[in-house]
């Protein structure tokens, strides 16, 4: 983690207030050196979230059973692969009890940020809130070298039905200090409001549907935003939100490259650039 981000809308009367290009010091680096992964206990189709996310594929469907089992066994394959790169990778185990389908998804419940935050999220499937444990947290803490100086804890909005899903709901502008969230169940615009303020980073909060015209259930299904180059799904975005996000990201210096339906649906979307050790960079896929 050293000095790098891991991994949150002020409005003004004529709508979201775009921010303009900042310098890049050590502390806004955009790509992160370090990762956390779970070996997973229990990895399966998740009932609970398959309600919010359509392109959970059910048992029974071809190719889903294959796909469940497969992600256990990549795990430590892709633990090899990015230490090879130069890339800190912080392992933690799952417990069997509870059950915990999407552990291997600890970005949504947790983010460590370059001042020594720690936020813990809100959750929208009940089951997920069970995968948020300190024990966790302080072992990447340790394996990182990481020090912990505040623990930002959002799961209290769970109460009120109020979710933010970590980075799945967040894209982060890390040099700009820019959050892009497309709303949805898992993402609410006053979590996000809250998550800005305790941060210090500009929101641009947006809708975006899927091919049905529900809410895309992630941000981080539909953006990315690397160093030098930012991804986005914009036939996705809401007509009326479309111009705003675009600006925003080209206002940033970025190279924008512009996917549709077809690559979202194949997660294409969904990936995370890493800062390796010769300074260059590893992109890897998140879904």
């Amino acid at each position: 983690m050293s000095s790098k981000a891991w991994t949150a809308r002020y409005f003004s009367d004529e709508g979201p207030e775009l921010t303009e290009s900042l310098p890049d010091p050590l502390l806004r680096a955009q790509c992160a050196d370090a990762v956390l992964m779970i070996r997973p206990a229990a990895f399966d189709y998740n009932p609970e979230t398959a309600v919010t996310n359509p392109m959970q594929q059910r048992p029974g469907v071809p190719g889903a059973s294959g796909a469940q089992r497969s992600g256990t066994r990549r795990v430590p394959h892709l633990v090899n692969a990015l230490r090879g790169e130069g890339i800190s990778v912080c392992v933690a185990d799952d417990t069997p009890q509870p059950p915990k389908p999407d552990a291997i998804f600890p970005n949504n419940w947790v983010s460590f940020h370059a001042d020594g935050t720690v936020v813990l999220y809100p959750m929208h499937a009940a089951n997920r809130r069970t995968e948020r444990r300190r024990d966790v947290v302080d072992a990447a803490a340790e394996q990182a070298g990481f020090k912990i100086t505040r623990v930002l804890d959002l799961s209290p909005h769970e109460r009120d039905g109020r979710c933010l899903e970590g980075t799945g709901s967040l894209v982060l502008d890390h040099t700009n200090r820019v959050a892009y969230a497309s709303v949805s169940p898992r993402t609410h615009p006053a979590v996000v409001d809250a998550w800005a303020r305790e941060l210090g980073y500009a929101p641009i909060v947006f809708r975006a549907l899927d091919r049905a015209g529900a809410p895309v259930y992630h941000t981080n299904v539909l953006m990315c935003v690397g160093e030098r180059f930012a991804l986005v799904g914009t036939e996705a975005i809401a007509p009326d939100d479309r111009a705003t996000v675009l600006k925003q990201l080209r206002a940033s210096g970025r190279e924008i490259v512009e996917i549709g339906y077809d690559e979202i649906e194949h997660f294409a979307g969904n990936m995370l650039e890493l800062a390796t050790w010769d300074e260059a960079s590893a992109t890897a896929a998140c879904s």
